[in-house]
């Protein structure tokens, strides 16, 4: 039986077509879950008795369980068990602008990036929609506030999940869903080229970062598998492709690693691999694990100084949730 939750306004206005009824009542289930807050479809009042009781031979509305709450400064992190006993994490950031939530798509990680504590657990199984949407859903009453942005960067490649991820960004974007902005929703890929592709034809201006990590494919072959599939030219290309076809601009995520990515050199590299593109570089300090051998740049600024001398834009990413490891890489997928 599928959940309510995994289901978007067009699927639910096909389902309304198919058992004969007006499609309009989609935009009324929509409200009760999105706006009214409703878990018990008995209570959609507006929809008659009949079509309630279709609903609930079609439908449940089972919700994962938030299992554990770690605090850090202006960070929550969620540890979630789902109805298969498997766990996931998410992760809160209370921002000046609003709250921010890192969600997760998949149990596990198949991408095996070495610099990763998420991926150490292989990939078990996509997230399915409402998963992904319950996450943000039960960070907001947990905290008692909307949530502004998502970005999907948790625990799994969003792309090896595509579909089940676009459907859950129709979800929160739609105004009677949870009303996200698209621009306010960002997706961040290892670089699965076909998908680049294909999301470049998306009808949402919804954000695009790709984790890049090196500037040539000789240092990503070591440190990102996924490069001997789609090396750094390929992604490049499809990069270009994309802002041809979207008019907006890309975040490069470059994760910095003491002696591996981090010389001046690697950085004039970086600066002539992105001239003249529409791009923005997002340094990130690299976030150690007791698990993995890598550690943190001391050339972060010398780094970034040379990226902005060559004309690049570039920024360091702010810091959250280290102190309790919940930072960018730092998610597993199990209880510990």
């Amino acid at each position: 039986m599928k959940n309510l939750m995994s289901a978007n306004i067009e699927s639910l206005e096909e389902y309304f077509l198919s058992i004969k009824e007006k499609k309009f009542k989609a935009l009324q289930v929509f409200e009760w879950l999105y706006i009214h807050k409703e878990r018990n479809i008995d209570n959609f009042s507006n929809l008659k008795k009949e079509i309630r009781e279709q609903l609930k031979k079609d439908f449940n509305l089972d919700f994962i369980k938030i299992k554990k709450i770690e605090k850090g400064l202006e960070v929550k992190k969620y540890l979630f068990e789902l109805l298969d006993g498997n766990y996931i994490e998410a992760v809160l950031m209370e921002h000046d602008y609003g709250n921010s939530v890192c969600v997760s798509s998949e149990v596990g990680c198949n991408m095996g990036c070495r610099f990763c504590e998420s991926g150490r657990l292989k990939k078990v199984r996509n997230l399915e929609t409402y998963e992904m949407v319950e996450q943000i859903i039960l960070i907001e009453n947990d905290i008692g506030q909307k949530v502004q942005s998502v970005v999907v960067m948790g625990i799994g490649e969003p792309f090896d999940n595509y579909d089940n991820v676009i459907n859950f960004i129709k979800i929160i974007n739609h105004p009677k869903g949870l009303a996200i902005g698209a621009r306010h929703i960002t997706v961040s890929t290892c670089g699965l080229v076909d998908k680049i592709k294909e999301f470049s034809n998306l009808p949402l201006q919804v954000n695009l970062a790709i984790s890049l990590h090196a500037p040539n494919d000789e240092i990503r072959n070591k440190i990102m598998p996924i490069n001997k599939v789609y090396n750094i030219s390929k992604v490049i290309s499809a990069i270009k492709e994309y802002i041809t076809k979207t008019n907006r601009r890309v975040t490069i995520e470059y994760v910095m690693l003491n002696m591996v990515n981090d010389s001046l050199e690697n950085a004039k590299e970086l600066a002539s691999l992105l001239k003249g593109l529409n791009v923005y570089v997002n340094l990130i300090p690299y976030n150690e694990t007791n698990n993995l051998e890598f550690k943190r740049s001391k050339r972060i600024k010398e780094f970034k100084d040379i990226l902005l001398n060559m004309g690049i834009n570039t920024t360091v990413r702010r810091e959250f949730g280290s102190g309790i490891s919940a930072a960018c890489g730092q998610l597993r997928s199990k209880e510990v």
